[in-house]
């Protein structure tokens, strides 16, 4: 697509960007060129959607760059005055090398497991074969001929049945070395993470997870070409690619600015059960590139501290909440109800849970309390609640098991702008979620999600929400995983109700809580980097366009 060229003013680089223009967008002068990376398909996404659009409302030309998945059913749209690109991401270097490779462990061993399984499906198929000849040689009048068949096989059946216990034993090594390269407590896994920790430090990404690079090789042509002002790096994944592009900018004379939005405290991650690798390369990777960024902005205080301690940043990262967002001009009028949905009427009391579903979000403590809760029925708001995710469907064959399964609700997302009116018809929200370092960290989406609909809300003691929900009011804590005290906690928020709603009415409390006063914050960054004054004024929400239904509701993941 051709871009006419406009006249915007520059305080940091004399190059004059073209403007998108087209059917579905209206060429205007701006106030910088922002390019925003994030290393997910956008659809879910709630903050770096609400992001690019208020940035664009605030008078930024904006890309977001995301991946294409395989959810995705385009490669481009708008989200308000933003555009959205999605890049394929071939993941060849994902590939470990004990996936392909023979190991000095256990010499006998298969290269893989798929050649592992290859090999004894390939013995059962002759030793079947085999089988097959006798039969039908017995089929056919048995007699002498059928004799000297099965004498003739003798040799082949043997060597059949030597063989199959031979590839068995391999396959058995195969299965006892993956065991063992998936221990991370095991001697030769944590050899090698030493020893490339020790050698280049927080260099040892590449050795340990050269999968990294997969993602700069995608985003590296685009990024380049886009010529961005400013480049708005969504959590860690994206740091390096952002950093590397910002050099490659300032070696051709530009003065490209990095912002990292940091979403979560990498050394609290999770690690992968079958790879020991990869939560050491991405700390040694995050540390690397953590010195990059000109401004640093995150989703807490409490997380803004702990970054700035951790890599010891020269300012504390501004913070930027996941609130909710305002509806933008012209948006769908019609909520879903979710009682409709539940098909209960207004005197069934209803909690709602909304967000991606896994073990660690504690959900399951829901349904398995609901054998003391009669009456109460349980809405999961989550991505996918037709049985495609494993966690979700677990919960669904539980509910079963219990025999509640009519009270349990698997509903889908809504629109980001729909999220509060359309969990305002629940009775309560629920925050379950366990002890993991990240979870202790923030007010997430949800809980905020929650105030605005006025919800009186049960979360589990984690600490920031649960220092939040004693100290506003507004809900019951209760103590991770024990169903006792959980119950205990929603029949506290249902028997009065309006006692926790009214921590709402104090003034400001909501207010500040919302995405249009956090989107000034992140302007004033922008414009702080630029030296260019904050927006006077924010531009009223672009209007809605036939892309805009892609804009997927989500909560903190």
């Amino acid at each position: 697509m051709t871009r006419p060229t406009t006249t915007h003013a520059r305080t940091v680089n004399e190059e004059k960007h073209p403007m998108q223009a087209g059917a579905n967008s209206d060429a205007r002068p701006t106030r910088g060129r922002v390019v925003m990376l994030v290393d997910n398909g956008v659809h879910g996404d709630s903050r770096v959607q609400k992001a690019a659009r208020s940035a664009a409302d605030a008078g930024w030309e904006v890309f977001l760059l995301g991946i294409r998945n395989a959810r995705s059913d385009v490669d481009t749209w708008r989200i308000g005055g933003a555009e959205v690109r999605l890049l394929r991401v071939p993941k060849p270097l994902h590939r470990l090398p004990r996936e392909y490779s023979r190991s000095l462990r256990r010499p006998l061993a298969y290269a893989s497991t798929t050649k592992a399984a290859y090999r004894v499906q390939e013995i059962k198929a002759w030793q079947a074969d085999l089988y097959e000849r006798r039969v039908r040689a017995q089929a056919l009048g048995g007699g002498l001929p059928a004799a000297v068949g099965r004498a003739a096989q003798l040799p082949s059946r043997a060597a059949a049945t030597a063989l199959a216990r031979w590839v068995r034993f391999r396959s058995g090594e195969t299965r006892r070395l993956r065991k063992a390269q998936t221990d991370p407590e095991a001697l030769f896994s944590r050899l090698p993470v030493r020893f490339w920790q020790g050698l280049l430090g927080d260099r040892a990404w590449r050795r340990l997870d050269p999968g990294l690079w997969d993602f700069e090789l995608a985003f590296r042509k685009t990024l380049d070409e886009l010529k961005p002002d400013i480049i708005h790096a969504n959590d860690f994944r994206m740091l390096g690619i952002g950093a590397r592009a910002t050099l490659r900018a300032r070696a051709a004379g530009r003065r490209t600015k990095l912002v990292w939005d940091a979403h979560e405290f990498v050394g609290g991650i999770t690690g992968r059960a079958d790879n020991p690798r990869w939560l050491p390369a991405q700390i040694a990777y995050t540390a690397e590139y953590a010195a990059y960024p000109d401004a640093v902005v995150t989703v807490s205080d409490t997380l803004a501290d702990l970054l700035q301690e951790t890599h010891n940043l020269p300012d504390r990262p501004a913070v930027v909440l996941n609130a909710p967002m305002a509806p933008p001009a012209e948006a769908d009028g019609d909520v879903p109800d979710l009682r409709a949905l539940c098909g209960v009427d207004s005197r069934t009391p209803v909690l709602v849970y909304s967000g991606a579903v896994n073990p660690s979000r504690g959900c399951q403590i829901m349904v398995e309390a609901l054998p003391e809760l009669p009456d109460v029925h349980v809405a999961f708001v989550t991505m996918n609640p037709n049985g495609d995710n494993q966690f979700s469907e677990a919960l669904r064959e539980r509910a079963a098991e219990l025999g509640v399964a009519d009270r349990v609700h698997l509903l889908p997302y809504v629109a980001h702008w729909q999220v509060v009116p359309f969990l305002s018809g629940a009775d309560a929200g629920v925050i379950p979620i366990h002890h993991k370092p990240n979870h202790e960290l923030a007010l997430i989406t949800k809980f905020l999600e929650y105030s605005h609909a006025r919800l009186p809300i049960v979360v589990s003691d984690v600490k920031t929400m649960a220092q939040t929900a004693r100290a506003t009011g507004q809900g019951e804590v209760f103590t991770a995983e024990d169903r006792a005290d959980y119950v205990r906690a929603v029949r506290a928020v249902l028997a009065d109700p309006e006692r926790y709603r009214a921590a709402y009415d104090k003034p400001g409390l909501l207010e500040g809580w919302t995405w249009e006063a956090q989107a000034r914050i992140l302007d004033e960054v922008y414009g702080s980097l630029l030296g260019t004054p904050a927006a006077s004024g924010a531009r009223p929400p672009a209007s809605r366009r036939p892309g805009d239904e892609r804009e997927y509701a989500a909560t903190s993941r």
